[in-house]
């Protein structure tokens, strides 16, 4: 009596070695962009900038000279800062009057002789507590709090789902429990339609539609060219079919037989709508949700055309704002020189951009888990 073996299939060897490289390519690119947000925003966060102070030696300086004449205009110095005179770095060790006191050639540079009317730099550091506290977005002049950018991401967002998540659960409830296949055979088309339209059309769409439409309701004393509002409401119309077509599959995705019972036991079609299918399929429309929001942060084209070009801590819908993305975009698209700090501030705000979004997707894993319905 022959055994009973496994016989060999080359076919489905390969399908699996190639799916199980999809996967490893996937997790090697996730990898690769947090290795690069990483190091370049550890690189933001540890390079040292130099600010003038607006005081100047007074006299010359030999390279064996450890007390430096300053004048008495510009910002103060202290003991422990360190400073720059040309390419020489030193460190303050007192101060007294016009006199300071400096160890010299530090960081590996050579003492040098100067002479009087040489500017004095003193060093500057991004610190993460200033990054997220401060409300001043300025590289230019050294000032880098990220919340005029992540206000006006959050205001967009915000302004998107209140418009994206009531149409498209309506829709989605419209299209699983009334609809008949003829409606939804050409409503369907339509919704994916809108989802592939370019960003860029929405983004015109906001500027010479949606704003005008604001300020003709609202008046142009209040609603500016440039606003979050039209922005964020054009996103909500962007995101729709997103809600939409994840909300119905999981109210499809619900069993017939719960239907069934409700209308046996007397129920109107709204009734089992709302109060069977829909808490039946909850799990799927809170992930549909997030994942909607964090389509949301992410747009970029939107915002970079609609909202406006420059950072602005308001919280007036109706005023122009830089979120994070469109102030990548617009910086990324300047005469910014590799490795300066301007440069590499995109790459923690793209940290910022990715931590947020991965925390709603680990959000919505939860939520799924926890909420999830299993049917026999």
């Amino acid at each position: 009596m022959n055994k009973l073996h496994k016989r060999p299939r080359r076919g489905e060897g390969f399908i699996q070695g190639f799916l199980f490289l999809a996967a490893a390519l996937s997790i090697l690119t996730t990898v690769g962009i947090v290795y690069e947000l990483g190091k370049e925003s550890l690189n933001f966060f540890t390079r040292q900038m130099w600010e003038n102070t607006n005081k100047q030696i007074v006299a010359d300086v030999r390279p064996e000279d450890l007390t430096l004449t300053i004048n008495s205009s510009g910002s103060d110095l202290h003991s422990g800062e360190i400073i720059k005179i040309s390419e020489e770095i030193m460190q303050v060790t007192a101060v007294a009057g016009g006199q300071v006191t400096v160890a010299r050639g530090l960081q590996n540079t050579t003492p040098g002789a100067y002479n009087a009317g040489l500017d004095i730099f003193e060093s500057r550091r991004v610190s993460l507590v200033k990054f997220f506290t401060t409300t001043r977005w300025e590289p230019q002049i050294g000032n880098f709090g990220i919340w005029p950018l992540l206000n006006a991401t959050l205001m967009t967002s915000l302004m998107a789902m209140l418009v994206a998540l009531p149409l498209g659960l309506s829709i989605a409830i419209y299209l699983s429990e009334y609809a008949s296949q003829r409606v939804r055979s050409w409503l369907k088309p339509i919704l994916e339609v809108l989802a592939g339209i370019p960003t860029v059309v929405y983004g015109y769409f906001a500027l010479t539609f949606m704003t005008p439409l604001l300020r003709s309701v609202f008046g142009k004393g209040v609603v500016e060219i440039y606003n979050t509002a039209a922005a964020g409401i054009v996103i909500g119309i962007l995101v729709i079919p997103l809600v939409s077509s994840m909300s119905e599959d999981a109210l499809r995705a619900v069993p017939v037989s719960l239907r069934q019972a409700a209308y046996g036991l007397g129920a109107t079609r709204l009734e089992v709508a709302l109060k069977v299918v829909l808490p039946a399929a909850i799990s799927g429309i809170t992930a549909a949700f997030i994942v909607a929001i964090s389509r949301a942060i992410g747009e970029t084209m939107i915002v970079a055309i609609a909202a406006g070009a420059g950072p602005n801590f308001t919280f007036n819908p109706f005023k122009s704002a830089e979120t994070m993305t469109g102030h990548i975009v617009r910086i990324s698209g300047g005469d910014l020189s590799y490795d300066s700090i301007d440069y590499n501030s995109i790459f923690a705000i793209g940290l910022v951009l990715f931590v947020i979004t991965l925390g709603l997707n680990i959000v919505s894993q939860r939520v799924v888990r926890k909420f999830r319905e299993v049917y026999d």
